[in-house]
Formats: C-alpha cells, sequence, structure tokens
C-alpha cells in the first residue's frame, strides 16, 4: 500500500513539475470586493514575476466566508474575481489568456479551533488565480524588415509612421530595459544626421479595457503611453534633437495592431513635417 501510495505521490509531483503551474491568492475585507493596498502591492509583486513568462492561460476564481446568502456570495466572489481582472488588464496583461474570471460563492468552515474562526473566514475571503504557462516556451517568428535607422535614412514624407522596433518597456513601466538603450541610441544618431524631419512620438499600451490607457506603477498615474512616448522624448533631447522637431502624445490603446498583444506595447513615430536639410 505504501508503496502505491509513493508511486501515487510521484507522479502528481512530476505532473505538475512539468506544468509549472504558479498560483497567488488575494484577500478581501468582509463584504468587500475591492482589494486591499496591501493585497495590491502584493498582486503587483505577482505581477512582475510572472509578465516576462510565455502564458498559455490565466484562471481567477473569487470566494467568500461562509456568511450570507447563497445568492449574495456568488455575486460577491464574482465581483472579487472580476476586481482582479481588472487589475490585470490595467497592468497590460493580455485579457485573451485569462480563460476564466467565476465567482464560486461560499468556503465552508472548517473548525479546528474555536478562536480561530475568524483568521479561517479571512483566509476564505480571496480570489485564487492559476497561471498554466507554455511548456517550453513558444519560439517568437522573427520577421525580416527594414531597420529603424535604415528606415530615417530612406525617403519620407508628411504622414508617414513606423515602430521603434526592440525598444521595449518593462510591463506596466515606462522606463526602458537596458538591453533597449543601444537600440535607441542609434536611432538618435540617425534622427540627429536628418535635420530635415518633424515628428510626434506616438505612446501606445495593450490590453487595457474600453480603450483606457494603462497604469504606470511607478507614479500610479493612468497615463503609461503618454509616460513612455515622454521617455523617448526626453532621451532624444539630451542626446541633441532640438524639441521644436518634436512632439510627445499618449494613443492609450485606442489602435491596437489586433496580432499579439505584446506588440500594442509600442512607441511610433508620426512623421509631421520634412523640409530642407539645409
Amino acid at each position: 500500500m505504501k508503496k502505491i501510495v509513493f508511486i501515487a505521490l510521484l507522479f502528481t509531483s512530476l505532473l505538475f513539475g512539468q506544468t509549472k503551474v504558479m498560483t497567488h491568492e488575494v484577500y478581501f475585507e468582509t463584504d468587500e470586493f475591492e482589494v486591499p493596498p496591501t493585497e495590491h502591492y502584493r498582486l503587483l509583486l505577482f505581477l512582475s514575476e510572472i509578465e516576462g513568462m510565455d502564458i498559455k492561460k490565466v484562471s481567477i476564481y473569487g470566494f467568500t466566508d461562509d456568511r450570507g446568502s447563497d445568492d449574495y456570495n456568488l455575486v460577491l466572489s464574482q465581483n472579487r474575481a472580476n476586481s482582479i481582472k481588472t487589475i490585470f488588464s490595467n497592468n497590460e496583461f493580455d485579457e485573451s489568456i485569462i480563460t476564466n474570471v467565476d465567482g464560486k460563492g461560499k468556503i465552508l468552515l472548517k473548525l479546528i479551533k474555536e478562536q480561530d474562526v475568524h483568521k479561517i473566514r479571512g483566509l476564505n475571503r480571496k480570489v485564487e488565480i492559476i497561471v498554466q504557462p507554455y511548456d517550453p516556451p513558444r519560439t517568437p517568428k522573427i520577421e525580416e524588415k527594414p531597420t529603424v535607422e535604415e528606415i530615417i535614412k530612406g525617403e519620407l514624407k508628411a504622414g508617414d509612421k513606423f515602430t521603434l522596433d526592440n525598444i521595449l518597456f518593462k510591463t506596466g513601466y515606462s522606463k526602458l530595459l537596458p538591453e533597449s538603450k543601444p537600440v535607441l541610441e542609434n536611432i538618435a544618431k540617425a534622427l540627429l544626421e536628418r535635420k530635415d524631419i518633424y515628428f510626434t512620438i506616438q505612446g501606445h499600451v495593450c490590453c487595457t479595457q474600453f480603450s483606457r490607457d494603462a497604469i504606470d506603477r511607478k507614479t500610479k498615474k493612468r497615463n503609461l503611453s503618454v509616460a513612455r512616448a515622454k521617455y523617448i522624448y526626453d532621451y532624444l533631447a539630451k542626446k541633441g534633437i532640438s524639441k521644436k522637431r518634436m512632439k510627445y502624445v499618449g494613443m492609450r490603446r485606442k489602435f491596437p495592431l489586433g496580432g499579439e498583444p505584446k506588440y500594442d506595447r509600442r512607441v511610433e513615430i508620426l512623421v509631421t513635417y520634412v523640409g530642407d536639410s539645409n
């Protein structure tokens, strides 16, 4: 019998080891579905852990304690699950990978010690988040196309628009990732040579609801697309490009590309005028 139990445990361990499922729980106050500040902070830390993963699906399940009617608890647990989904969206996580957002109602109280009742109920007022990544991660397709430097040095006219490829921001932040700075430096050099180009820097975000902007996790303001555009604007200005040639604007999520959401987390340059370089 012991041998059978051991084999079963080993199989379960191997199964979960292969899928590398990650979980997180968010706890709520009695009768509330707004995420408490400390729990919001814990959730953002969890999002930072998973944001670089190639995620297959996310499941979000809301629960309540054993008090209240069944109908009330179902609504409350659903509202709790919805509040977590909103935080995922506000922080640029692709909603299409969130396959379940379900309120499960109450969890029956399991009494261990009478004095533990309040603590047990507190642990039952929660949302469970289950993240399943692709294992192994998928290999991204690489498309061959002209570099931004080549586009800048070529023929341009007012209305032309191009994406600053390989300019990557950390999810939820307006600060550029270190590996993107050499790319941006090359773009700055190309723009310095083309003094005849005037342009607008457009910042975009992915995954938010209702074409809204995403929240900048550093400032807590809902202006992430603006902040990213301004980051590029400030960088180019420091490299010697005249501010008279540049403007910046946040486009929120008004223009999704329709492909993988990560490509919506982008910065574009819109050429507004091409004059005499002399």
